[in-house]
């Protein structure tokens, strides 16, 4: 039925017109499906009616899903959105979850027939944010370019998020899913194909591949993503420069001309720079590797960012926490790796930093970290003409150093430290030797059995959202506070960030309690031990803990724990092939 009502099409002389016009047509049917369909089965259906009804309509969403995410972000999220409440500085507000991802979790793996009218509530919000779509695609005129940089980006979210289960983790009918997508795809490019482009025909095959392999478990992710995705958005981005289709360029992370995820140079490390002004870059990078080794700005004078950060363990180091400046005690996290840090878009693990710049300042001043004042500092430092040269090429034309001149150019040194050239990512980009076998089954249950990919995006493998990156996730995963303990970790992480704001009530911050941001694990062989804390030595015992559910599944007492507390059900054969993998994404 779903492959029916989309085909009827009205042609027109415009082409962006025609799938605006599918869209609406799609966004009416599954309004229809919801008011005729669902509610019924939600009000007096058996539970079996109840599934076929949601996975129905979870299809239905898919078709639009590409549209809805790029021309409609803030109201998509409450149709498909991550089943945990959000915070939004910007407009004071914390966002309750809804939509489908809550629905699930009260049908599967059991239906409650005491939710029936939870559910009610969650479909009248998705008709609510239909109308906003549904007048949205009818009101605003869309481009071409637009639909074809939403399609590119429709695929890169299947492949980082869709095949791995992250928005159907209950019900698992990814792949199935994820074919709907692409074959939605078909019909909004259809206007556009032209000859010779195989944009249209990789689509055939990558949908007809999904439903031929929906065993979740089972599914080869990496020969999806090798032969499949990447010659789809290949073919994509072909068809977009063979238009010459040039619209509005955005500052996005990832750069908005790849071809695929895995292209050099594929994301932009300066996204997140508060500069406009990108002049010198390389002698501002110059300038910030010199003061990254400068005593100068700790209170002390002996302590520099190099003190914490080397270069031997992934600019990360090998302590659970470092001395603080004063000797008397820990700084009050374990230091983090600064190899693609610059790929985030805040920083710390409790997020309380939106910039480089803003990081390294309160580093700087932290009483326990480095104890110092960057103006303080300058005066050492321009008296000893030490810094004169590379200052002066750094900013040509400024008369001396200044605090923002400092900040500035050791951000640009960490920024100039991307480093996306694992053998995981030449693996990626057609090196069949590039990886073992053991790695890859290791990247098919990462990204499947294991869930780590739910959490580890790829390719980052930390927590900014794809396909966009403009989000990071923190997760609350009941961490102890020492091994041999069921005592969580003390540290209240993003709690401790939104209520410094002063317009959250802490009452309304229970869903943030020990969350902390989720890490890459890019590197993580060199930057033990794990955690905010530093409580695992090892990734083995890194893996135990998630395998047996995190704190919950540890019996642990964790009321708002985010992370599953089912357990993974690995073997230790899988858990190793999961840690082979993780040593093929160290940077080189």
């Amino acid at each position: 039925m779903i492959q029916l009502l989309s085909s009827f099409a009205i042609r027109t002389n415009d082409p962006a017109k025609e799938v605006a016009g599918m869209l609406c047509r799609d966004i009416d049917a599954f309004s229809f499906y919801i008011r005729d369909s669902l509610q019924p089965a939600i009000r007096s259906g058996s539970e079996e009616d109840l599934r076929h009804s949601f996975l129905t309509a979870r299809k239905y969403y898919k078709r639009i899903e590409w549209a809805a995410e790029y021309f409609a972000y803030a109201s998509a999220r409450f149709i498909n959105g991550a089943p945990k409440a959000e915070a939004e500085l910007p407009g004071y507000m914390i966002l309750n979850p809804t939509g489908l991802q809550v629905m699930e979790e009260h049908i599967f793996p059991a239906f409650d027939s005491s939710s029936r009218n939870l559910l009610l509530g969650q479909t009248d919000i998705i008709l609510d944010k239909l109308t906003v779509f549904k007048s949205y695609f009818s009101g605003i005129p869309i481009a071409g370019w637009q639909i074809l940089d939403a399609a590119k980006l429709e695929v890169f979210r299947i492949e980082t998020l869709g095949i791995t289960g992250y928005d159907n983790p209950l019900s698992r009918n990814s792949m199935e899913e994820c074919a709907t997508a692409l074959q939605a795809l078909r019909d909004a490019l259809a206007p556009y194909s032209t000859a010779g482009n195989a944009s249209l025909q990789q689509l055939n095959r990558s949908s007809a591949f999904l439903l031929a392999n929906r065993d979740f478990d089972q599914f080869d992710r990496a020969l999806f993503i090798r032969h499949y995705a990447n010659p789809l958005t290949t073919a994509i981005e072909q068809l977009r420069r063979q238009l010459d289709f040039q619209g509005y360029r955005y500052n996005r992370l990832l750069r908005q001309d790849v071809f695929t995820l895995f292209d050099q140079d594929a994301f932009n490390a300066d996204a997140y720079s508060p500069f406009l002004n990108q002049e010198h870059k390389a002698a501002k990078a110059a300038l910030g590797e010199a003061l990254f080794t400068e005593t100068a700005f700790s209170g002390n004078r002996s302590i520099s960012c190099a003190s914490c950060h080397h270069p031997q363990t992934a600019f990360a180091e090998n302590l659970a926490k470092h001395p603080d400046v004063n000797g008397t005690g820990l700084i009050d996290r374990n230091v983090p790796s600064l190899l693609n840090a610059a790929l985030q878009p805040q920083q710390f693990y409790d997020q309380r930093a939106e910039t480089l710049e803003e990081q390294i300042n309160d580093v700087v001043h932290n009483p326990k970290e480095m104890g110092g004042q960057i103006h303080t500092a300058l005066q050492a430092i321009n008296g000893s003409g030490k810094y004169e040269q590379l200052f002066a090429a750094a900013f040509p034309g400024k008369a001396q150093p200044d605090s923002l001149a400092v900040t500035e150019a050791l951000a640009a040194y960490v920024r100039s430290l991307v480093r996306m050239n694992s053998r995981f990512d030449d693996y990626m980009a057609g090196d069949d030797t590039a990886l073992t076998d053991e790695e890859v089954k290791g990247f098919n249950l990462f990204m499947g059995k294991a869930a780590c990919g739910t959490c580890h995006y790829m390719p980052l493998f930390s927590g900014v959202l794809p396909p966009k990156f403009i989000t990071q996730d923190a997760e609350i995963l009941g961490v102890p506070e020492k091994q041999g303990t069921k005592n969580i970790d003390y540290d209240r992480g993003v709690f401790k960030t939104l209520l410094g704001y002063n317009y959250f009530d802490s009452s309304r911050l229970s869903a943030f309690d020990h969350a902390f941001k989720t890490v890459t694990v890019r590197n993580m062989t060199k930057t033990a031990p794990y955690m905010h804390n530093g409580v695992f030595a090892t990734l083995e015992e890194v893996m135990d803990f998630y395998n047996e559910g995190g704190g919950v599944g540890n019996g642990f007492l964790v009321h708002n724990q985010s992370l599953s507390e089912k357990k993974l059900q690995l073997n230790a054969e899988e858990i190793r092939q999961v840690i082979a993998f993780m040593h093929a994404l160290d940077s080189r």
